[in-house]
């Protein structure tokens, strides 16, 4: 039985690990050809050789989400390779830690540390965008794209301002692209995670895992499969009707 991506190219950003990699994976069982972005290229490459040695194709590419100049050679890449994009999953980002202590309130937090989050979890994924929608629309329209926001997209977070507004970013640009897009059928959703066992979550986890899981109603952490999984249908064909929708899978902590 052929896949849910059967025959499509897919392009995701922060496939070196964690949500990406595992989404990378579930893409090319499902039958996309994958050009899997991080960084660097040699980390990438782990991922390319889980998919190549399942029998997949994908090709492994490195490049900085918040240089336009690094996108559009990312997005050019993968149509040199496979001739189109079509789904695409802007995923790479950052936690709070990687921009600084971890706790500050806002009052605390200085304005590299705000400036770097926004520059890769926000501006990031409107670069990402840009570029592959061009490329969609180049190809005569059609598509599907998914962007990593979070639960912190949809609610306030204390100590996380700056993550938590860089995400509710990322659900804003989903709305309007969505909007803009739709006639020429580029679909753009983005999917919610919770906590989700990822390198990225570790020290959190370590720290104050008894009180996160505290507040989810199913008391366990996430997988990075079980967003891959939503993330591949969400591309897929089975979601054709579905735009502009912020996707949570969080095991009832939004709910909550």
């Amino acid at each position: 039985m052929a896949g849910i991506l059967e025959g499509k190219v897919a392009f995701v950003t922060g496939g070196a690990s964690g949500i990406g990699q595992a989404t990378a994976v579930v893409m090319a069982r499902e039958g996309a050809r994958v050009a899997v972005a991080d960084r660097a290229e040699a980390d990438a490459a782990a991922t390319v050789a889980l998919i190549n040695a399942a029998g997949g194709q994908a090709i492994a590419i490195g490049g900085d989400v918040t240089r336009e100049a690094d996108v559009a050679a990312m997005v050019a890449r993968t149509v040199s390779a496979f001739g189109r994009i079509d789904c695409a999953f802007n995923n790479a980002g950052i936690a709070p830690r990687a921009v600084g202590p971890a706790g500050q309130r806002l009052h605390e937090l200085g304005q590299e540390a705000f400036d770097r989050m926004l520059a890769v979890n926000l501006t990031g994924v409107f670069l990402c965008l840009k570029h592959e929608v061009a490329q969609m629309l180049a190809q005569g329209g059609g598509g599907a794209i998914v962007n990593t926001a979070s639960v912190a997209g949809l609610i306030g977070l204390a100590t996380s301002g700056h993550y938590v507004a860089a995400k509710h970013g990322v659900v804003g640009l989903t709305k309007s692209a969505a909007i803009e897009y739709a006639e020429d059928g580029i679909r753009v959703n983005c999917v919610n995670p919770g906590y989700i066992t990822t390198p990225m979550t570790k020290e959190t986890v370590e720290e104050r895992g008894e009180k996160i899981l505290a507040k989810v109603p199913m008391r366990r952490m996430g997988i990075p499969g079980e967003i891959a999984e939503a993330v591949a249908w969400m591309c897929s064909d089975k979601a054709s009707f579905m735009t502009g929708a912020s996707h949570v899978i969080d095991g009832g902590y939004y709910a909550a």
